[in-house]
């Protein structure tokens, strides 16, 4: 053990310091996962309060014109006639004549004109937006607030439930060994013999089915294989040490041992196996949600700004893709540093 370990265990009480005490002390030395931490914690409080409905509850509605630019371009001024104003009626002139040929509709349209005048008046759309709108006049700020909610929440409880199922599976292959450590390693072999993209767009093309709670079953599902690999390897490990004899010779249950006195001393493995499989499943979301497969209609996602961008990039309207990928990327960043600084803090013998 380093002597940079062996200060860290002592306090002014005498007594040694816990491993979470330890971990949080080497975690907060290193800058870089402190500035990552606080990107992530900042994102999940955006995630909170635009659950409870609180912002971008109106993400929906369309407060600008089509293709609204950002506030810091200016407006783009676009002539277009007033709502209600009238037009002379359309009229043809016949080849070789000098009479003209009156519309018939002309006195139906210009009665719609005067019904369309003499109604409520539309309140006037911004012609600027903050990030811009999409084509629709929706406000790009307010999507991606609430693409945020949806693809950090599918992220996160896809990872809580392949955390889950590769704890369990782990545990109990590690554990038992034998005959049912041969039948997860062959449900692994199945699992990690096709492709990880490939497997999930397989699935999902034939569920057919579009919703947050589909693709957080298929990642969830489909995501445990990794999980299971390093657990069970440390429940190899750690059964034949001396704790575990002990605690079976005082007559512990196998699953006390499993679970009370194992899965604390591998549970620092599970938490940065978690923290990358958010960060797996959120790109994974916007895969399937930018190939048409992830959430519904009525739902966005950053997957799904980037699938609407394909046809605003041919008329130059860049800023709903800048504002996803953006968002996108700092969180990624944010999340993987995080990581690195978590585990290099709960495992001081990596560095």
């Amino acid at each position: 053990m380093s002597a940079a370990v062996i200060a860290d265990a002592r306090i002014h009480s005498g007594r040694s310091a816990g491993l979470w005490t330890l971990a949080w002390r080497r975690f907060c030395r290193d800058r870089v996962g402190v500035i990552s931490l606080v990107i992530v914690v900042a994102y999940f409080l955006v995630t909170i309060v635009a659950a409870l409905h609180l912002i971008a509850n109106d993400w929906a509605d369309e407060p600008g014109v089509n293709y609204a630019p950002p506030s810091f371009m200016g407006a783009d001024v676009r002539e277009e006639p007033a709502v209600g104003a009238s037009s002379p009626a359309p009229t043809r002139t016949a080849p070789g004549a000098n009479s003209q040929i009156v519309d018939p509709l002309a006195d139906v349209l210009a009665e719609i004109r005067r019904d369309s005048a003499a109604a409520a008046p539309l309140p006037p759309k911004a012609q600027t937006l903050p990030f811009g709108g999409d084509r629709w006049g929706r406000d790009v700020l307010k999507k991606l607030i609430k693409g945020t909610e949806i693809s950090l929440f599918v992220g996160v409880a896809a990872a809580l439930l392949a955390t889950l199922l590769g704890t369990l599976f782990g545990a109990l292959a590690g554990y038992y060994g034998r005959a049912l450590d041969d039948f997860f390693n062959w449900f692994y072999s199945i699992f990690t013999s096709v492709p990880y993209l490939l497997l999930i767009l397989a699935i999902a093309a034939v569920l057919n089915q579009k919703g947050i709670l589909t693709v957080v079953l298929i990642l969830g599902l489909t995501g445990w294989p990794g999980i299971f690999r390093l657990v069970r390897g440390e429940y190899l490990k750690h059964k034949a040490r001396e704790y575990i004899r002990a605690a079976d010779a005082i007559g512990a249950s196998d699953n006390r041992r499993m679970f009370v006195h194992i899965l604390p001393n591998v549970s620092h493995v599970i938490l940065v196996q978690m923290s990358l499989h958010v960060v797996l499943f959120i790109k994974s979301e916007v895969i399937l949600s930018f190939l048409g497969f992830g959430v519904g209609v009525d739902t966005v996602s950053w997957g799904s700004m980037l699938n609407e961008t394909q046809s605003e990039l041919i008329l130059g309207k860049w800023w709903q893709l800048a504002a996803a990928t953006t968002a996108m990327a700092v969180l990624v960043t944010a999340f993987s540093l995080f990581t690195d600084a978590l585990r290099d803090a709960l495992d001081p013998r990596l560095k």
